[in-house]
């Protein structure tokens, strides 16, 4: 069974205060996307990267990255489980139903490369698939639209959600089929799992695998990024 990855990356991050959508923002010489791809490319039996754009991106050709024969574009779609249904459909003829689908942000670019082969591992004889994760160790509290606490939530088997997330081909398309189909707009594939009955699995993975959403996340991910290039952290 082969792997192949998928990189939603048709967002604009309204939320980075930046023109520039956040993949392309550079992060220690190059665009966040870039450091993302490098290392997804790094695991050894990855056929082929699918990155998902936008129909208007006039950035790729600059921010990209070459990396091996076997990354390819398609269209991207207005919500996240289109784009990744898209990419899906690339793979159409090349991805057989029990191969494995790694979908992972394209503003995760601290993600550890162990940490994506205990997941394949993790998920090897599981029956559906699952992600990577870190339990919530902060309090949790709930607020209204004003900002003010309504509750404080237990934290116990709580957990944050990351990517990647890793699902068997033809599983996941037809569970993100469905819930397209249905207007059900999902924002990560565990959740159209979990609709469609399915438990995945949560896989401890490191709390340095931040996605970048804020300003303050650009910042964060570079010191991350250089204490793993020393070694303060396996990437």
């Amino acid at each position: 069974m082969a792997i192949w990855a998928i990189v939603p990356a048709a967002g604009i991050g309204t939320r980075m205060n930046s023109e520039m959508p956040k993949q392309y923002l550079t992060l220690n010489g190059q665009s966040v996307i870039a450091h993302t791809l490098q290392r997804l490319a790094g695991l050894s039996d990855l056929q082929a990267i699918v990155v998902a754009l936008h129909p208007q991106d006039s950035l790729w050709a600059q921010h990209g990255v070459e990396l091996h024969e076997g990354l390819m574009t398609c269209s991207g779609g207005e919500q996240r489980c289109q784009s990744v249904l898209n990419g899906l459909y690339a793979l159409a003829g090349l991805a057989n139903d029990d191969d494995w689908v790694l979908v992972h942000d394209a503003v995760r670019p601290c993600v550890r490369l162990m940490d994506i082969e205990t997941l394949l591992r993790e998920v090897d004889n599981h029956p559906v698939g699952g992600l990577l994760g870190v339990p919530v160790s902060s309090t949790l509290k709930l607020a209204n639209d004003k900002g003010d606490i309504v509750a404080t939530m237990p934290r116990d088997d709580m957990w944050q959600a990351s990517t990647p997330q890793a699902f068997r081909y033809g599983m996941l398309r037809e569970v993100l089929e469905q819930s397209v189909a249905h207007g059900d707009f999902v924002t990560d594939e565990a959740a159209a799992m979990e609709k469609a009955g399915y438990t995945p699995r949560l896989v401890r993975g490191g709390a340095d695998n931040i996605k970048i959403t804020y300003p303050d996340d650009l910042h964060m991910a570079g010191v991350i990024l250089q204490a793993q290039a020393h070694g303060a952290t396996q990437a």
